[in-house]
Formats: structure tokens, sequence, C-alpha cells
């Protein structure tokens, strides 16, 4: 028998299309499981940059959207992309260094959608400062950002969650290897952030049905990247990165989506480089 003639075994079958699909015993394919249809998303940091593009992402993949942020102005155009996808959007204004802001997020989630499925953890700031000329205060305020606010809103959103419920916290590459710049607090809460994300996966995964994952993004689009003369972009990334370019939205979109989906339902406490290839270096 052939693998396209095999049966329930779980081996593939021929699809209406003749193409090979996943064998399963309630007829769904293997596309059906990264549907993200009826489920409630969080996403901080959802203003701009990354965050604004998971938040379209979701949509796409049948989600409706909680943006939260602190510049509440610049989540209007965002939910109204949302809404383009015939999703619902619901704006919440969080700063994620405040433990009650971040209960706040949630409780507003659930009293206006009557649940949360997934939350993506993805606010953060940036610093490039010298650490000997780098101020306490300056430190912490990336860490409280960073790592911090993950771990509070995590927390609030882990006490409503139901078993198969996701929560993908986004790293960065620096917290895996070394940085290109002076940036102690950046690397030190991305790679905080990796650690908090194997404990809770330790602990929430198993004993309450909630996997945790993070994912850890090389270098993309965004406003930071767009301050970098592009001939020395360019020549950094031809040195830094197997595949020597930036990466795109839709490629950091698509690892949101399976991590976020049951196409990622026995995968949790892993942290998923999306970054060409720099953390190989």
């Amino acid at each position: 028998m052939s693998h396209r003639d095999s049966g329930p075994d779980g081996a593939a079958t021929a699809g209406p299309d003749g193409a090979a699909t996943a064998g399963s015993p309630d007829g769904e394919s293997i596309l059906d499981r990264f549907s993200l249809a009826g489920q409630v998303v969080v996403i901080t940091g959802a203003s701009s940059g990354l965050g604004a593009g998971f938040a379209v992402a979701m949509a796409s993949a049948g989600a409706d959207v909680v943006l939260a942020a602190r510049r509440e102005d610049r989540l209007v155009s965002v939910a109204e992309r949302v809404r383009q996808w015939g999703r619902e959007a619901l704006i919440v204004r969080t700063d994620v260094t405040d433990p009650d802001a971040c209960t706040n997020l949630i409780a507003e989630a659930v009293t206006h959608f009557g649940r949360v499925d997934v939350l993506v953890n993805n606010a953060g700031v940036g610093t490039a400062v010298p650490a000997l000329r780098e101020e306490p205060n300056e430190f912490r305020h990336v860490v409280d950002v960073n790592l911090m606010g993950a771990y509070w809103v995590a927390q609030a959103a882990a006490r409503v969650m139901r078993p198969g419920s996701s929560i993908i916290n986004i790293s960065s590459v620096l917290g895996l290897i070394k940085s290109f710049a002076p940036q102690a607090a950046y690397s030190a809460s991305k790679a905080g952030l990796i650690g908090l994300t194997r404990d809770l996966a330790q602990q929430w995964s198993g004993r309450k049905g909630i996997r945790v994952n993070a994912i850890a993004p090389g270098y993309f689009a965004s406003e930071m990247t767009a301050e970098v003369p592009p001939a020395q972009l360019t020549e950094f990334l031809r040195h830094s990165s197997p595949l020597a370019r930036l990466g795109e939205q839709q490629e950091i979109d698509a690892a949101v989506i399976f991590l976020a989906s049951r196409a990622s339902s026995y995968i949790t406490g892993i942290t998923l480089p999306v970054d060409g290839g720099m953390s190989t270096h």
C-alpha cells in the first residue's frame, strides 16, 4: 500500500483534489489545525511593528483580538485592520509594568469576549548603552517591560485560561547569542524571558493544560532597523545571518500562528528562533 492510499493507521490519504492529506479519524485536515476560528487572542505591544502584524495575522486565522499598548491612539488603525477580516477587536490601554493594569487587561478581555485562548507577550523596549554608562533606572525599565511585564500578563491570563490555551513570549535572538551592540539590559531581559518560558511551561502545561513557548526573532523591518543606514545594515546581515537579509512580517506571523494553534499541541517550553539562521553563528 502506498503512502497515498494508507488509511486509519494515521498515514496519509488522498484528499478531494488527489493530494495527500494526513489521516484523521474525524476527517480533519492538517491545515484545520492551524485555524484560530472562534478563539480570543490578547496581544501586548500591539500598536506597531511586529505586534500590529501579529494582530492582523491572528484575525486572518479566524481569531478575535484584544489589542494592548500604552499608545491607545495608535491601536485604532490596527483595530480597523483586524475588523477588515470580519473579526472583532477590543482596545485596552495597558502599561505592562503595572501589575494591576495587566490584571485589568485580562479582566476586560473576559468581560467582553468571555474567554482568553491565546496570549502573545510582545511588549518590549530596547536600549543601546555601554554597560559602564548605563543608569540603574535605564536597566530596570527595560527589564520591567520585557521580562516583568510578560510575567504579570501571563499570571493574569493563566488564571482564566482553559486547557488547550497557549502563551507565546516574544524574546529575541539576542537572548540566545551575543549582542552586536552594547545592549546588556535588552539581552539580559530577553534571555530571562526564555528562562521564564521554560519554567511556566513546566508549571502550567501538565497541571493546567496551558502551553508556554517563546519565539526568538532576528532582525525584521521595523522602526528601529529603519534608523540604520541601508549599506551598513546590508553588510551587517551579510556577516551575521546565513540568509543575509531582514525577515518579513509574514515569516514570523506564520510562526506565531503555529504556536498559537493546535498545530503545535504537543509543543511546550521551547524557544523557536525565527532569525534567518543568525543563532547558528
